[in-house]
């Protein structure tokens, strides 16, 4: 035995992908490990000539309930989990005969493939394997002293090590890590498949022929403890992400405050003295592209706000806030002939940071990382040349740097007087998302101030929105090329802040 390697000298096979294991057992039996089994496994074992041990017999307890209890047992957990390095783990070991197991092969009943093939719900439920994730996570907590082995494609790799003397450390950590995603990837699945028998699923995805489905968090919280008012149509998918990119922006603004969202890109928002006038200012910046956008308002959704939206001119898809006044659903409802379809949300918590894990799928894996809760109302605003911050400007300043870490980068926003006026978004060169905000803003470009989501790699950018009038510019800075953009910024007069914060969006 090499001092980083255990030798296998009891393993437990059963799985119900048979491809290789008969192999990976001819290994382990040649390298002296004794072969614990069960069901189909073990025949497949017996029948290639190897000696098996089954379970029943090692654990002295038969297998029953049509094999839903057959691993689930003290003398195959306690060899698993027991600590070789803790004396009175030993002790409790030897006192009830349980034997360590070095190693522990295991994939689980196929319960996506039985969904995916149209089982029927006791088909589904059947395929819910209980002692295989519970073995693998015995074994990949104790993984100091046990390899465990879920996916074939390691079987090789299983066979190397043997012959080299045993599993490292290093390899049964990387097999515990994979045990552990792929028990909880497999828990997730079963979770969506039960939300989606209690109604979470969705029309649809992002486009018709996509199967979709909206999962809330078991701790109920954001918009996993929205109350969808009564009347209106079903949330779609896109709804759903519209929704979260609106109420996700609006919880950095102060109340009384509004963010219409189009794409999950802020096309209006804004500021006000009421929920009233903030929507109609945000809805004012852009209003054509608000037309048919998703509302998030934080603060009380009243009448003033009903009448403005029932007026001429004005469409929306969703509308969510943390309270609605009973009158002002009703203007709603029996006002616009869009009315009966509007999807009324109330998310008492809108206002309270995100603060949570985030993750995306990509092909063959999962992105993780945290939230991006930092925003342009607590940054320190390093001013970067030797123009100053213009008089009464800072909170459009603040304000400009907190809504362009909700567009999709590059991205370019323009703020003048508490309200978004022109938004560029999602262009592959950050000088095209200034010329689109700009020309969003229209004449309201001149006097406004700029937030940009990354720096500036060029003196185009700021050189673009100086000339339109622009007469702030607040971005993170990092860039190598950043005295340069400064110095282009002084000579046209424009005061250009740091604030050493990134906030991409992909």
């Amino acid at each position: 035995m090499t001092a980083n390697r255990i030798p296998v000298r009891r393993a437990l096979l059963s799985v119900f992908y048979k491809d290789g294991v008969v192999e990976l057992a001819q290994a382990l039996h040649a390298h002296g490990a004794e072969l614990l089994s069960t069901g189909g496994t073990m025949r497949a074992l017996v029948d290639a000539g190897l000696p098996v041990i089954e379970v029943a017999d090692y654990t002295g307890f038969p297998e029953m309930m049509d094999g839903r209890v057959k691993t689930l047992h003290p003398k195959i957990h306690g060899g698993l989990l027991a600590r070789r390095d803790k004396d009175s783990h030993l002790v409790a070991m030897e006192e009830h005969g349980i034997g360590p197991i070095d190693l522990v092969c295991v994939n689980l009943y196929p319960f996506e493939e039985t969904i995916a093939a149209g089982g029927t719900r006791e088909e589904i439920i059947e395929k819910i394997d209980i002692g295989g994730p519970s073995m693998l996570r015995s074994a990949a907590k104790n993984h100091d002293s046990v390899a465990v082995v879920c996916d074939p494609g390691d079987y090789a790799i299983i066979n190397a090590e043997l012959a080299a003397g045993g599993t490292t450390l290093e390899l049964r950590r990387e097999l515990a890590a994979k045990a552990f995603a792929r028990t909880g990837e497999y828990d997730i699945a079963i979770g969506q498949w039960f939300s989606r028998e209690q109604g979470a699923g969705l029309r649809y995805g992002e486009n018709p022929h996509q199967a979709a489905g909206f999962y809330p968090d078991s701790r109920r919280h954001g918009l996993g403890k929205a109350e969808v008012l009564p009347g209106g149509k079903e949330l779609s998918y896109n709804n759903w992400l519209d929704l979260d990119g609106a109420v996700c922006a609006v919880n950095d603004l102060p109340t009384p405050a509004v963010v219409v969202v189009k794409h999950t890109n802020p096309c209006g928002a804004a500021l006000g003295a009421n929920c009233a006038e903030a929507l109609e200012r945000a809805w004012s910046g852009d209003p054509l592209s608000a037309f048919g956008s998703v509302i998030a308002i934080h603060g009380t959704f009243d009448r003033a706000c009903a009448e403005y939206l029932v007026s001429p001119g004005h469409f929306v898809e969703v509308i969510a806030a943390n309270d609605f006044e009973a009158e002002a659903v009703k203007i709603l409802r029996n006002g616009p002939r869009w009315g009966a379809n509007l999807r009324i949300v109330k998310l008492e918590n809108i206002g309270t940071p995100r603060e949570q894990s985030e993750s995306r799928r990509v092909w063959g894996g999962t992105l993780a990382q945290d939230s991006d809760d930092l925003n342009g109302f607590t940054a320190e605003l390093d001013v970067a040349g030797e123009v100053g911050i213009p008089n009464g400007r800072e909170a459009d300043m603040r304000l400009a740097q907190t809504l362009v870490k909700h567009l999709k980068s590059n991205a370019i926003c323009l703020v003048n007087d508490g309200m978004l006026v022109g938004a560029g978004a999602g262009q592959m060169s950050r000088v095209d998302s200034a010329k689109i905000a700009v020309e969003k803003a229209g004449e309201r470009a001149a006097g406004s101030v700029a937030g940009s989501d990354a720096f500036f790699p060029f003196p185009d950018g700021p050189e673009t929105l100086a000339d339109a009038g622009i007469i702030a510019i607040v971005q993170p800075g990092g860039s190598v090329k950043d005295n340069e953009v400064t110095i282009a910024c002084d000579a046209k007069g424009v005061c250009m802040v740091h604030t050493g914060t990134r906030h991409f969006k992909h």
